[in-house]
Order: structure tokens, then C-alpha cells, then sequence
């Protein structure tokens, strides 16, 4: 029984859901999302909730009742509220700055690393050592806060690096001294 599929979804006032051959269309105050759903589900509206129904108890078509409940629910999230995802730089001459819709991150490289906002994510740098990710696609902006991360992935022994916000980085004690 899947315990995440059963789950009713509150709809927010000002987002309006649709469901046409098994794709589903979110619409609020912030964009609009659509997403494809496995065809032996239903999606069924009653007044502000929505449930997920499954045709049959099979293995799979189990699974996707969860994930496309999940699915549906960070859509309706995103369009009402959006999503947003902060970094953290730490580490000396480790630096972000924005110039335009390019976010450029000095890392201890010989030149800047570069990267385009994708369309629908924007990027912030309310400090330099700090970034913030903002979006109405929950996987986007998660997507792009990993891509921005794998640029300088945080060391395990001076912690130097790209981490997200709260994240604990495990230190390793360095090299023992030599004794003679």
C-alpha cells in the first residue's frame, strides 16, 4: 500500500490544475509546470484536493502512484510558492559575484568559472561568499545548485569548497609529522 500516493494534495487558491491523456498542467501566480504520468493512474479534483488513484495493485504501477504524487504535489508547491537552494562558499580568495544572467565563481583556478542561468532558475549572490538558487522546477534548481557545487566540491581537510547551507563537511586529521 503506498502510504505517499494515498496522500490528498491541498490546492492553493490561484493555482488551477488540469489533466488531459495522462499529462498533467499546474498554473499559479509564479509560471506554469507540466508533467507526463503513468497511464494506470487517474488524477481526480474534488473542489481544492486532489487524489491519485492506481487501476491495479502490480508492483510498478505502485511505485509510480508515490512518485507521481510527489511529483504533482512540488508542482503545485513550485507554481504557489517556488524553491530555492543555498550555497556556501568557504575557503581564502574563494569568491561568487553576478554579472548579468552570469554567475561567475573564482574557485583558486587560473581563470573564473562561468555559468549561464538555464531558463526558468535564477541565481543570486546576496554576499560574496554566499549563492542562492531560485525556481519554480524543484529537480532544476536542485540540478542547478549540484552543477554549481561540482565546481569545487568541499575537501575533507581544510574544508575548502562549494557546500550547501547547514551541509557538515567530515574533516580528516592531515599527515602525521615525521619523527626521526
Amino acid at each position: 500500500m503506498s502510504r505517499i500516493g494515498n496522500k490528498i494534495i491541498k490546492i492553493p487558491q490561484g493555482v488551477q490544475i488540469s489533466v488531459e491523456d495522462a499529462k498533467v498542467t499546474v498554473k499559479g501566480p509564479k509560471g506554469e509546470l507540466k508533467q507526463d504520468i503513468f497511464e494506470k493512474l487517474d488524477v481526480n479534483q474534488k473542489d481544492d484536493e486532489l487524489i491519485i488513484v492506481r487501476h491495479s495493485d502490480d508492483k510498478d504501477t505502485k511505485a509510480q502512484h508515490g512518485l507521481a504524487r510527489a511529483l504533482i504535489a512540488n508542482m503545485v508547491e513550485g507554481v504557489s510558492k517556488g524553491f530555492e537552494k543555498k550555497l556556501e562558499i568557504q575557503g581564502v580568495g574563494y569568491k561568487a559575484a553576478k554579472q548579468g544572467k552570469t554567475l561567475v565563481l573564482n574557485l583558486g583556478f587560473s581563470n573564473p568559472v562561468k555559468m549561464e542561468d538555464p531558463e526558468g532558475i535564477a541565481t543570486e549572490v546576496p554576499g560574496e561568499r554566499e549563492i542562492v538558487v531560485k525556481g519554480i522546477d524543484k529537480t532544476l534548481v536542485g540540478q542547478h545548485a549540484a552543477n554549481i557545487r561540482s565546481h569545487r566540491k568541499p575537501e575533507p581537510y581544510k574544508g575548502k569548497g562549494i557546500r550547501y547551507e547547514g551541509e557538515y563537511v567530515r574533516r580528516k586529521e592531515g599527515k602525521a609529522g615525521a619523527t626521526e
